[in-house]
């Protein structure tokens, strides 16, 4: 074996020794300005554009074999700056344009490019209006040049990319940068396929990315060919795996993917800040997507976002406006991630909320969304099979509940929103039918004050740049009917009782029990901020009730009054009335029967109050006195006793 390796060796020695040989005297006997006219030609015609070269050449053909240009410029040729001085006619500025050459054609004497190297490469791209950029000529040339099997002068296969920088200017969207960006471009010349790999830095974050092309001839032509792509930053992951074409524009169809542990804060990323600080976390999309142009069609979508997975198709489209069409369906729906960004209340719930809406992204995009789903979560509440639409358009919101069971009963109704001035113009209509009372009051009104079946119908509208301003201008009306139900938490029918027997024994504790009713009806008008009773009645078999009054909005307090009746049946008089007064927050008011009433109805108290009324002060007031004292009626003066007479005169 050592003879056959001694065999062998000698042969390859010798090989090696002719190779550094040829090296050498390639070295000594190169015309090495010919050899970086050779090369910078390459590059001239590989791009098509102009190349200049303002720095100086280094030249090395052993051991290695490489040109090295610097200071190295591509210029656009249809850019003309004494028409637009503004111009930037350099395509390409490179500090270090390095060439390798491959061997065997240079001990040949040819000089051909094995692969390029470009150090801290400025990329300038320029979008017009048609699509079209000052990079499509050198598309072009690459198309026409490296087609496999053609007489090609571009000869190499290769480009890395260290620490380049590229400027993309958009008529539209303005310009954005990528710095930092480590790539590698390769087209291999036994092949029809192209690769692209590495990193890049973009709006702060390192971005890690890959593109492969199935037929690179093809694409460079605008025909279809097979393509994946996939895009890692810490805010988001994209993949793309299907085909493209490019002929009068981009089309591309595939499976697309993404995931992001908080969408909002991709968006953030990618330019588009959502409303509110809660909610777009957690993020994942699969679909089959279809591309043309500026438009997007994902169908067979399969979503998940903050817990909520959706099913359906969705459509994006950027041609004059951002828009955005949906058709989504779920199973199970949590929003109340979204509804926490919408806060009317300050912390301690007492007051409204002041602080000024963001409406800004009511312009940014339109939208057009159906979404339904079997169950909707909002905070507490808790709704059935629910269909929901949302449209947006020029700023104006419009959204519209064709059925949500909610409350065991049925929501309808709409609601608007559109920009006023810094602030919103807001109108709403809703129909809550058959709704368990209980539940409803719990919800809207914070507190189990009514139990039973129901209707509530509201029609409002406001106009503020905050809830506390919307709160002021608020107008329109609210209906509550109701029936066979209680007011929770009052038991009249005992109060009026036991006032009954004893006016001023006390009210006692009456906040407990429950007061019956067959019958319920209050009507609200509201007017800039102030809500008016037209109509408040409760019936009961026992106990009926009236109310009449105001409400203030914006300071969230009552100021109502109404009159408790003892009744036997419908048609008898009541055997007893009282008057109360309904008065302070909202969340926990007031409610004490009329004193003077209390005072009238009593038999020992009664006669003072009127006696007071009337002036009589001194033996009205006396003699009510001494019978509440269960003394008997004091004695005239002229029947006083003689003893305690003043004293006769003596002249008498």
């Amino acid at each position: 074996m050592a003879q056959g390796i001694r065999r062998l060796g000698t042969p390859a020695a010798a090989l090696l020794g002719l190779v550094v040989i040829g090296l050498v005297a390639v070295s000594w006997f190169t015309d090495r300005d010919a050899l970086r006219r050779s090369v910078e030609r390459q590059l001239r015609e590989a791009t098509g554009l102009p190349l200049v070269v303002l720095g100086g050449a280094e030249v090395s053909l052993f051991p290695d074999s490489y040109v090295s240009l610097h200071d190295v410029r591509l210029k656009d040729a249809a850019a003309d700056p004494s028409a637009n001085p503004t111009a930037n006619p350099t395509t390409l500025g490179v500090d270090i344009v390095t060439a390798n050459l491959r061997l065997v054609p240079l001990l040949m004497g040819r000089y051909e490019i094995a692969d390029v190297a470009l150090e801290h490469p400025r990329i300038d791209v320029r979008r017009a209006d048609n699509g079209h950029s000052n990079w499509s000529p050198i598309l072009d040339t690459l198309a026409r040049t490296i087609r496999p099997g053609a007489n090609s002068t571009v000869t190499f296969s290769e480009v890395r990319i260290r620490n380049g920088t590229l400027i993309f200017h958009d008529a539209d969207r303005g310009a954005e940068t990528v710095s930092g960006a480590d790539l590698s471009f390769a087209w291999p010349a036994i092949s029809r396929s192209f690769a692209a790999t590495g990193q890049f830095d973009w709006r702060g974050q390192r971005v890690d990315g890959s593109l492969s092309i199935n037929d690179f001839v093809a694409a460079l032509a605008g025909n279809r060919s097979g393509i994946k792509a996939r895009i890692t930053a810490a805010p988001l992951k994209l993949a793309f795996d299907g085909a493209a074409a490019n002929r009068a524009s981009l089309m591309l169809e595939g499976t697309l993917t993404a995931d992001a542990p908080s969408l909002r804060n991709a968006l953030r990323w990618t330019g588009n800040d959502l409303p509110g600080r809660s909610g777009f976390g957690r993020f994942s999309l699969k679909a089959r997507a279809n591309v043309v142009g500026p438009s997007i069609a994902l169908t067979n979508v399969n979503m998940e976002i903050d817990g909520n997975v959706s099913e359906g198709v969705l459509t994006y489209s950027s041609d004059d406006r951002q828009m955005l069409q949906a058709t989504l369906a779920s199973e199970a729906l949590d929003i109340t991630p979204y509804i926490e960004t919408i806060r009317l209340l300050t912390s301690g719930a007492r007051d409204w909320n002041r602080q000024p809406f963001d409406l800004r992204s009511l312009t940014s995009m339109d939208l057009d969304m159906r979404l339904s789903a079997a169950k909707v979560t909002a905070g507490a509440a808790r709704f059935g099979r629910t269909a929901i639409g949302a449209n947006l358009r020029n700023g104006t919101l419009a959204l519209s509940v064709g059925e949500a069971q909610m409350f065991g009963g049925i929501l309808q109704g709409s609601f608007g929103m559109s920009r006023a001035g810094d602030g919103a113009d807001l109108k709403s209509q809703f129909q809550f039918t058959d709704v368990d009372l209980e539940a409803l009051a719990t919800e809207m009104l914070g507190g189990r004050k009514l139990a039973g079946r129901g209707n509530l119908n509201l029609a409002l509208q406001a106009t503020g740049g905050s809830p506390y301003e919307l709160a002021q201008s608020l107008a329109g009306t609210i209906t509550l009917t109701g029936h066979d139900g209680a007011l929770v938490g009052f038991n009249v029918e005992q109060l009026l009782r036991r006032l009954e027997r004893r006016p001023l024994s006390g009210a006692g504790e009456f906040r407990s029990g429950r007061t019956p009713f067959t019958a319920l009806t209050i009507a609200l008008k509201i007017d800039n901020g102030i809500a008016t009773v037209n109509d408040g009645r409760i019936e009961g078999p026992s106990a009926r009730l009236t109310l009449a009054g105001t409400a203030s909005v914006p300071a969230r307090e009552y100021d109502l009054k109404g009159v408790a009746s003892l009744i036997s049946n419908a048609s008898a008089p009541p055997a007893f009335e009282l008057p109360f007064v309904v008065q302070g927050p909202w969340d926990d008011p007031l409610i004490f029967p009329d004193s003077d009433a209390l005072i009238r109805r009593s038999p020992a108290s009664a006669p003072l109050l009127n006696a007071v009324r009337d002036g009589k002060a001194r033996d009205a007031v006396r003699s009510v006195i001494d019978r509440l004292k269960g003394v008997g009626r004091p004695a005239d003066d002229t029947g006083a006793n003689p003893a305690k007479a003043p004293p006769a005169s003596a002249n008498n």
